[in-house]
């Protein structure tokens, strides 16, 4: 009975020891699932906390545009500030009102003065031209009384007259008219060159310093009469007084010239220096005008020339010959009258003054007609000020 029994017992230990594995595959499946939960909550986790993350990245750049709002906010205010403060400075509706009257009476006075001055100025501008012109006139006569320019007289009395036509007054008319009848008279005369003949004489005077050729002599051939006689018979005295006197006194019937007198060796310095001289002298006379003198002076070195001088010495004759020529030239002319230029101008200069001192008896009611449109002015914009400050 107890080994009956005792089969069974075994039986029943036996039986239930086959589904052993059974927990195991349970405890894995338990496992896995606990690990995907894990993995799920970390993914949850992870993003959960980018989520974070990103909200507070976020946040901090709304806290920036929030930090620069705030900013332009108290910029904006603090212009408001100073607008309000310059509008504050800024005068009222009624002290523009009159700062504008104030500012349009300026105006109107100072065109009036613009006026005024451009009409001073321009009277004392063209005065002074004026005065120029008669101080050319006068300068002008003075240069033809004095060094008888001609050329420069007529440049004087050229700018006289442009001074006359910038004018562009018909009433110079007779002043530019006695201009040009002494510019046709200045045009018309011939130019003196007296610098020209004070050198080409100086030239002159040295060439004459330098002629030696006097007129010929008489020279003895020892042929005479004289000549014949011993030296034994006491007459070598004569002799010798006879060869002296020789220099100087010379007899010849059979002559075909005109006789000259004869130079000794030391009058040569005397003639140079006679020469000379008179060369100086036309010098002078050409230099001021001096006609008669220069005349007078070329025809004395012109004898002393043909006198003392062979006339076939050929610088003689070249002297000569330039002397004889500078003679003809005029070192004088008759310069003419610009008295009637000058008292024409100086006429049209006291017309004008006249003109002008009449036009300023006549200022003030010309003043009082420029006043009253800029009164008039005025009173419109005031006016159209009113009707925009109702509008």
């Amino acid at each position: 009975m107890s080994e009956e029994a005792s089969f069974p017992q075994d039986d029943k230990q036996v039986l239930p020891a086959a589904p052993a594995p059974t927990p195991a595959r349970r405890g894995g499946g338990v496992a896995i699932l606990a690990l995907l939960i894990a993995l799920a909550g970390a993914g949850a986790a992870g993003w959960g906390l980018w989520q974070v993350r990103q909200l507070e990245s976020r946040d901090q750049h709304q806290l920036g545009l929030l930090d620069e709002t705030r900013g332009e906010a108290r910029s904006l205010a603090q212009r408001e500030q100073a607008l309000a403060a310059r509008l504050a400075e800024l005068p009222s509706a009624e002290e523009l009102e009159e700062r504008r009257r104030l500012l349009a009476q300026v105006q109107g006075d100072q065109q009036l003065l613009a006026r005024r001055l451009e009409s001073v100025l321009g009277a004392s501008r063209q005065d002074w031209r004026l005065a120029e012109a008669e101080h050319l006139l006068r300068l002008a006569s003075l240069r033809l009384s004095a060094l008888q320019d001609i050329n420069s007289a007529a440049v004087l009395v050229q700018g006289a007259d442009d001074i006359l036509r910038d004018q562009d007054d018909p009433a110079a008319f007779a002043a530019r008219e006695q201009l040009a009848r002494a510019l046709v008279t200045l045009r018309g005369l011939s130019e003196v060159d007296r610098t020209g003949l004070f050198l080409q004489l100086g030239a002159l005077r040295a060439q004459a310093a330098t002629l030696s050729s006097l007129a010929p002599g008489f020279q003895s051939n020892g042929e005479g009469s004289f000549s014949m006689v011993a030296d034994g018979d006491g007459s070598s005295r004569w002799m010798q007084l006879w060869e002296a006197l020789s220099r100087y006194v010379r007899i010849d019937f059979d002559v075909d010239q005109q006789v000259r007198p004869l130079l000794a060796g030391q009058s040569l310095t005397q003639v140079r220096l006679a020469l000379t001289l008179a060369l100086e002298q036309a010098q002078w006379a050409a230099l001021n005008g001096q006609q008669a003198v220069y005349q007078q002076a070329l025809d004395q070195a012109r004898e002393l020339l043909e006198s003392a001088f062979n006339s076939d010495n050929p610088d003689s004759q070249a002297l000569l010959a330039r002397i004889s020529e500078l003679s003809q030239r005029p070192v004088a002319i008759e310069p003419p009258d610009l008295a009637p230029a000058l008292n024409a101008v100086q006429a049209y200069i006291s017309q004008r003054q006249a003109a002008r001192s009449q036009s300023k008896l006549v200022e003030p009611a010309t003043e009082t007609s420029v006043e009253a449109p800029a009164e008039a002015a005025e009173a419109v914009e005031t006016s159209e000020a009113e009707e925009g400050s109702q509008q």
